[in-house]
C-alpha cells in the first residue's frame, strides 16, 4: 500500500512540475509575441510617418511648381498687354494722322467744290443764254424742237427696224435645205396643243317604261348581276324610255351596252342569261377592237405590229377627246404627218407609224397612273418597236424635248389634227368672240383699212392704206400684229396674219 502511494505522490509531484514547466514555457512565449507585436507597431507607425512627410514634401513640391507656372503665365499675359497696348498706341496714332490728312482732303474739297459750284453757275447762265438765241433764230420753243426730234428719230427707228426684220426674214429663205428643215421644225413646235376631255356615259333606248323595272328585277338582282358582270354603273332615273351607264372605261361601257341590248331583245332577263350575253357581248367587242385595229394598220400600209399594240389601238374606237374619236384622229394624224415627212424629206415611215400609235396610251390612261405620252410609249417599247418612234411617242406632248425631225412632226401634226375646224367641240359664241377679237386687234393698228378672218379664223388678212404704209413697213406691221395676238389671245394652233399693200395709177388717154 505504501508503495502505491508513492507512486500516486510521485504522479502528483511530476504533473505538478510539468504544469509549472507549462506555464513558464505559456508565459514565456507570450511575452515573445507582446515584444513582437509591439516592435511591428513601430515598424508600422515609423512607414505611416514616413508616407506622410513624403507626401507633404511632394505636395510642397506640386505647390511650388504650380506657383512657378501661374508665376510665368501672368509674367506672358502682362507683355502680351504691354504689347497690344503698344499697337493700340501706334494705331491711334495712325488714325490721329489720317484724320488729320482726311481733314486737310476735305479742306480742299470744299474749296474745289466751291469753284465748280461757280462754274455751274456761269455754264448755265452761258447755257439758257446760248438756247434763248437759238430759239429766237429758229422761231421754236424747246419743247417743240424737243417733240420734232423724237418723231423724227422714232420713225427713223421704226423704218431701220423695219428694214433689218426684213433682211433677217431674207437672209432665212436663202439659207441651205438642212437648215431650213431645222428652223422650220423647231419653228412649227409651238403649235402643239393639250386638251383630254372624256365621254363617261352611254344611253340605252328602252321600248317601253315597264322594262326600267325588268332590268332591275326583284329585290334590283338583275342590276346587281348586270353591274357585277361589266364593271359598270348603271344609272336608271326619271328620263323617259332610257337608261344610262356610265364608267370610266369605254370598252366595259361598250360591253355593258351590246349586252343591255341583246338582253332588252330578247326579254329574258335573269341572272344567268345576264352574264350569258355579257360573255357573248365581250367576246364581240374584242373581236371589233381587233378588227379596227387591222383595218387602221390596212389603211395606212403599216405592217409588223405586235397583236397587243394592235388590240391597244382598235381600243381607242371607243375613245373621244373633246368630241373628236382617238382612232379617227390618230389615222388623221399619221395621213397629215406622213405627207409633210415626204415633202420635207423626213423619214416617212418613222414619221406615220409614231403618229398612228401616238396616243395608244389614252387605251389605258384610265387604268395607270401618268401621262398618256408616256403610257404609249412604255407600251410600244414593250412590244418590240424602233427606238425613234418610242421617243417621238413620248414627246408630243413635250414629256421628253424632241430630239428628232419626226418626234416634232408627230407634235405637229397632233396640233393640226386636234385645231382644225370642227375636229372637236367649240361654242359657237366663243367662236365668234374670238373671230371679231383677231379682227378688232389688226384694226386698232394705224394705217389699216379693211380686216378679213377667214379660214374658220386660221387667217387674218389685211388691206393696208398705201399711203400711210410702205413695203417696209407693211413687214414690221404684220410681225406686230401676230406678236399682240400671241400675247392677247388663246387659240390652238397658228393663225397666219397677211398684209396686203395696193396701189393703183389711173390715167385717161384723150
Amino acid at each position: 500500500m505504501d508503495s502505491v502511494l508513492l507512486q500516486v505522490v510521485t504522479i502528483v509531484v511530476a504533473a505538478a512540475i510539468i504544469g509549472a514547466a507549462s506555464l513558464l514555457a505559456f508565459r514565456r512565449a507570450a511575452a515573445s509575441v507582446a515584444r513582437e507585436n509591439e516592435a511591428a507597431r513601430i515598424r508600422v507607425q515609423a512607414e505611416v510617418e514616413l508616407a506622410q512627410k513624403t507626401a507633404i514634401q511632394a505636395t510642397r513640391e506640386e505647390a511650388q511648381r504650380i506657383r512657378e507656372d501661374e508665376e510665368k503665365r501672368l509674367r506672358d499675359q502682362q507683355e502680351e498687354l504691354r504689347n497690344r497696348e503698344r499697337k493700340l498706341e501706334q494705331r491711334e496714332f495712325q488714325v490721329d494722322q489720317k484724320a488729320q490728312t482726311l481733314e486737310t482732303k476735305v479742306a480742299e474739297l470744299k474749296v474745289k467744290e466751291d469753284d465748280l459750284e461757280k462754274a455751274r453757275i456761269v455754264v448755265v447762265e452761258l447755257r439758257d443764254k446760248h438756247l434763248t438765241e437759238l430759239e429766237r433764230i429758229a422761231a421754236l420753243t424747246r419743247d417743240s424742237a424737243k417733240d420734232q426730234l423724237m418723231a423724227r428719230l422714232e420713225e427713223e427707228l421704226q423704218r431701220e427696224m423695219a428694214l433689218k426684220i426684213k433682211q433677217a426674214e431674207q437672209d432665212t429663205r436663202e439659207q441651205a435645205e438642212k437648215r431650213a428643215r431645222e428652223i422650220v421644225t423647231t419653228a412649227i413646235q409651238r403649235t402643239a396643243v393639250d386638251h383630254c376631255v372624256e365621254r363617261t356615259v352611254s344611253v340605252v333606248q328602252l321600248p317601253s317604261e315597264e322594262m326600267k323595272g325588268r332590268i332591275i328585277g326583284r329585290e334590283g338582282r338583275n342590276i346587281r348581276a348586270l353591274e357585277n358582270a361589266t364593271g359598270i354603273d348603271l344609272i336608271i332615273d326619271d328620263t323617259p324610255e332610257a337608261i344610262i351607264l356610265s364608267s370610266f372605261d369605254p370598252v366595259r361601257r361598250e360591253i355593258a351596252r351590246v349586252a343591255l341590248e341583246r338582253l332588252i331583245s330578247d326579254g329574258r332577263i335573269h341572272p344567268a342569261r345576264i352574264e350569258e350575253q355579257v360573255e357573248k357581248a365581250r367576246i364581240e367587242v374584242d373581236e371589233t377592237i381587233r378588227s379596227e385595229g387591222e383595218k387602221a394598220l390596212l389603211e395606212l400600209g403599216i405592217a409588223g405590229v405586235h397583236p397587243e399594240v394592235i388590240k391597244t389601238l382598235g381600243r381607242l374606237r371607243y375613245r373621244t377627246s373633246y368630241g373628236q374619236n382617238v382612232l379617227a384622229h390618230t389615222k388623221e394624224v399619221a395621213h397629215v404627218c406622213a405627207a409633210i415627212a415626204s415633202e420635207i424629206g423626213a423619214n416617212v415611215a418613222v414619221a406615220k407609224r409614231a403618229a398612228l400609235f401616238h396616243d395608244l396610251g389614252k387605251a389605258v390612261s384610265h387604268e395607270q397612273e401618268g401621262s398618256h405620252a408616256v403610257l404609249g410609249a412604255d407600251i410600244a417599247q414593250k412590244y418590240g418597236e424602233r427606238p425613234e418612234v418610242v421617243h417621238a411617242i413620248k414627246a408630243h406632248h413635250y414629256d421628253v424635248d424632241p430630239s428628232s425631225v419626226e418626234a416634232c412632226l408627230v407634235l405637229l401634226s397632233d396640233a393640226i389634227s386636234a385645231a382644225r375646224p370642227g375636229a372637236r367641240r367649240e361654242n359657237i359664241d366663243i367662236y365668234i368672240k374670238r373671230l371679231e377679237k383677231l379682227e378688232a386687234i389688226a384694226k386698232s393698228f394705224s394705217g389699216v383699212d379693211r380686216v378679213f378672218a377667214v379660214q374658220a379664223g386660221r387667217e387674218v388678212r389685211l388691206m393696208v392704206a398705201p399711203d400711210v404704209v410702205d413695203d417696209v413697213m407693211a413687214a414690221k406691221l404684220a410681225r406686230d400684229i401676230a406678236k399682240r395676238i400671241e400675247t392677247e389671245m388663246e387659240y390652238p394652233g397658228m393663225i397666219k396674219v397677211t398684209v396686203i399693200r395696193e396701189t393703183r395709177n389711173t390715167e385717161f388717154a384723150k
